[in-house]
């Protein structure tokens, strides 16, 4: 019908997954799957954890991330800064904004949280060795996001560095935030109804959670064969 625009002028891709990189190039295939962390982890990861864990602890590190996306799309959207011209047509992400990256500030907020709780609150490993390999777990992976995104013409340098440094800022905030204020509720959730409801727990004060577990349902194989 004349007058009315293409189709491609009125629809808009949904960009979380919708991950482009050139044919036939072998580092940009890897690339594209490395951009797609912040979904596994949101996905795989947390759901995994409230499904099997459900400890507090991880649900306020949950929550500090979706409080950081949100903070992420809000500057986007006063900002407003465009994505690198040269690929952004090719991408289809044109009419999306690019400053700052949200895939660099989330892999960086979870990088930065995730190294924190190693160190200080030790996630249940009681060795001190332990705990600094993994607090150096996530942290290839951040790198490897942020390249991605200036590799796959996705984002400019300075937006990949503007994510980066406020998901550091806000990973370290919010850490501290959950550890020095809102820990102090925790016994409280645990006791409350939903809590009860839901087994959600606190397990921050016991110092090695994998023994602690593991020897206490030993115990309960052990009483359960002998009844």
């Amino acid at each position: 019908m004349e007058g009315t625009p293409p189709a491609a002028a009125v629809l808009k891709a949904v960009t979380l997954t919708h991950v482009r990189y050139r044919r036939g190039d072998a580092l940009g295939h890897f690339l594209a799957w490395v951009s797609l962390m912040p979904v596994f982890i949101s996905l795989g990861g947390f759901v995994s954890h409230f499904l099997f864990r459900r400890e507090l602890q991880g649900l306020c590190f949950f929550l500090g991330l979706l409080l950081s996306q949100a903070l992420n799309e809000l500057i986007k959207s006063s900002i407003q800064q465009s994505r690198p011209s040269l690929m952004c047509a090719a991408l289809e992400v044109c009419d999306s904004h690019g400053w700052p990256s949200s895939h660099s500030q989330y892999m960086f907020f979870f990088a930065t949280y995730f190294s924190l709780l190693c160190l200080l609150n030790g996630i249940g490993v009681s060795s001190s060795r332990s705990r600094r390999l993994l607090a150096l777990l996530p942290w290839p992976s951040a790198f490897l996001t942020l390249y991605s995104r200036v590799y796959l013409g996705y984002h400019t340098v300075p937006q990949v560095t503007a994510g980066a440094t406020l998901g550091l800022l806000l990973g370290a905030g919010w850490f501290c935030i959950v550890n020095t204020m809102l820990v102090d509720y925790f016994p409280a959730v645990e006791e409350s109804a939903i809590g009860r409801f839901l087994y959600i727990k606190d397990s921050s004060h016991v110092p090695n959670v994998l023994k602690f577990e593991y020897d206490n349902a030993r115990l309960a194989r052990k009483k359960i064969a002998k009844d």
